[in-house]
């Protein structure tokens, strides 16, 4: 058992919030739960507010949640203003309207006094394309050097194993919940990991998930639609993604890497500039980039580079690199990478050298299901995440310039999201490939058919003569490689690393690369 008085010299809280706490500063508790299910006696109850905007607020379902904690929790901390209710029951219940401010530095602090540990140095990766694939390569290319490494996101989370290997649980989110990710980020530390790459959504972000969490390079990846049902407009989402290179929520930044060829650069760079951060930037256009794509020459089984190397960065100028990695694209995401892991090796004196890096590359594997190749001895078949019309375009534009054939294009649009980007997606494959088929992808709670009717709206009649429609993800998949030919190219778009489809609330067993490998057997491909 702890009390809360030890533990205040650690955290930077405002006065008026430690008057607050006055009250249980000296009582005994176990930890922090936030799921009132899983309180046990003597525990701290946080009980935080819906991040659901459409959510209302119920008295009567937050008096249920205190009743499950009433005769267990040593005392309640609580975002809800509950005093209409509060006489109901006999324990101590704070009301800290601004408890995100703080609840991840608790939670740590808290875990750190039960069990001190040394927490791993930390790269946080955002953007709307690319935290999945830059955070594992980040990842493997410092784990390659002989430091114990751990990467979490939508792919999983989990320490590398032997040369890089990811080793991954599934993850519940891109950035889990403020008491899940502190716990897991502590599990870490005690496993004796040194660094950990991170994905930070703009979810996350918005919700201080990442409150307290010891971040010492932030990266910016790209920006484009996506979480619109979310965020109010592409202003609010841009905002969300800057809070990361902010000194004022992340007071242990040091460096901010940033994709220059991406018209919201600017405003990261402003933000990593006013928190006087060391500002990296990377681009496969503008040679005055810290990290600079000089050459890039391109083949299905990846590309030779060359790298122009800022003095900022190091003396040496140049970095010649052999990648294994499809798509121009993934060109960015590796730059990306590589100026993380320098900025990592910097910012925590890891000593990771040009020449560790520079053999590092040519072992790299991708994030399973981006720009995932399943073997086939006739045609070529790709399973990709790409889930907007940005990343869609950009995973059709860099094998157009691959294929001798025809281009196909297999994807669908989630149900319960963002419907203004439906018709943006199927014009986004209708503009770049020869042969496209609209399918289902995680309709949730939605008619699949609704959805490709949303899809459609504003198709020509010649596009409604491109494009099959096949509700039937798995008939659609099948269709696809049994009439693609030898020189063709078939990516299926959506869902990649996924090993589900939901439907009515339900999630049903469907890998796309399980799908695909069984085709492939099926007609002989």
């Amino acid at each position: 058992m702890i009390t809360l008085q030890p533990m205040m010299s650690a955290l930077s809280l405002p006065e008026s919030v430690r008057q607050l706490l006055n009250p249980v500063m000296n009582q005994p508790f176990g930890q922090f739960v936030v799921d009132s299910r899983q309180v046990v006696q003597g525990d701290v109850f946080v009980l935080l507010k819906s991040q659901n905007a459409t959510d209302s607020l119920d008295l009567e379902k937050v008096a249920g949640y205190l009743a499950q904690v009433a005769d267990k929790a040593a005392f309640v901390l609580s975002e809800i203003d509950v005093s209409a209710i509060q006489s109901q029951f006999m324990l101590p219940i704070i009301y800290l309207p601004t408890i995100r401010d703080f609840l991840g530095s608790l939670i740590q602090t808290s875990l750190q006094q039960q069990h001190p540990t040394k927490l791993p140095a930390v790269i946080a990766v955002t953007g709307t394309n690319g935290k999945t694939t830059v955070s594992q390569l980040v990842a493997q290319l410092i784990s390659q050097s002989g430091i114990k490494t751990a990467v979490m996101g939508t792919a999983g989370n989990g320490v590398l194993g032997e040369k890089g290997a990811p080793n991954l649980t599934p993850s519940t989110h891109t950035t889990l919940e403020v008491f899940n990710l502190q716990h897991a980020i502590d599990d870490f530390a005690k496993q004796g990991v040194q660094a950990l790459a991170i994905e930070a959504s703009s979810h996350g972000l918005h919700q201080q998930r990442l409150q307290g969490v010891p971040i010492n390079v932030a990266m910016f990846t790209n920006l484009s639609r996506d979480h619109l049902d979310y965020h109010t407009d592409m202003d609010d989402y841009a905002q969300a993604k800057a809070r990361l290179f902010d000194k004022a929520h992340f007071p242990t930044l040091t460096h901010a890497i940033i994709n220059l060829d991406d018209e919201f650069s600017e405003l990261m760079i402003e933000a990593a500039n006013a928190s006087h951060l060391t500002v990296w930037t990377y681009s496969l256009t503008n040679d005055q980039a810290d990290f600079f794509a000089k050459t890039i020459l391109p083949s299905l089984q990846g590309g030779d580079l060359t790298i122009a190397l800022s003095k900022a960065v190091t003396p040496q100028g140049e970095l010649t690199v052999n990648s294994p990695l499809l798509g121009r694209f993934n060109v960015a995401n590796l730059l990306a990478s590589i100026a993380g892991a320098f900025a990592l090796s910097q910012s925590a004196a890891m000593g990771l050298s040009v020449a560790q890096i520079q053999a590092a590359v040519p072992t790299l594997r991708g994030a399973t299901g981006r720009m995932d190749r399943v073997p086939s001895t006739s045609s070529c078949f790709i399973v990709d995440y790409a889930h907007t019309p940005d990343a869609l375009e950009q995973v059709l534009t860099s094998l157009k310039s691959h294929c001798t054939g025809e281009l196909w294009a297999v994807f669908g649009c989630g149900g319960d999201r963002d419907k203004g980007k439906r018709p943006l997606m199927a014009q986004a494959g209708l503009r770049l490939a020869d042969k496209v088929i609209l399918t289902a992808d995680n309709p949730r709670s939605e008619d699949p058919n609704a959805i490709l009717n949303d899809m459609q709206a504003g198709m020509t009649c010649q596009q409604h003569y491109q494009a099959i429609i096949e509700p039937d993800r798995q008939k659609a998949i099948e269709y696809a490689v049994q009439h693609a030919k030898p020189s063709d190219i078939v990516v299926i778009a959506g869902k990649g690393h996924e090993t589900y489809q939901e439907i009515k609330g339900v999630r049903h067993d469907f890998d796309d690369k399980v799908v695909v490998k069984n085709a492939i057997e099926k007609f002989g491909k």
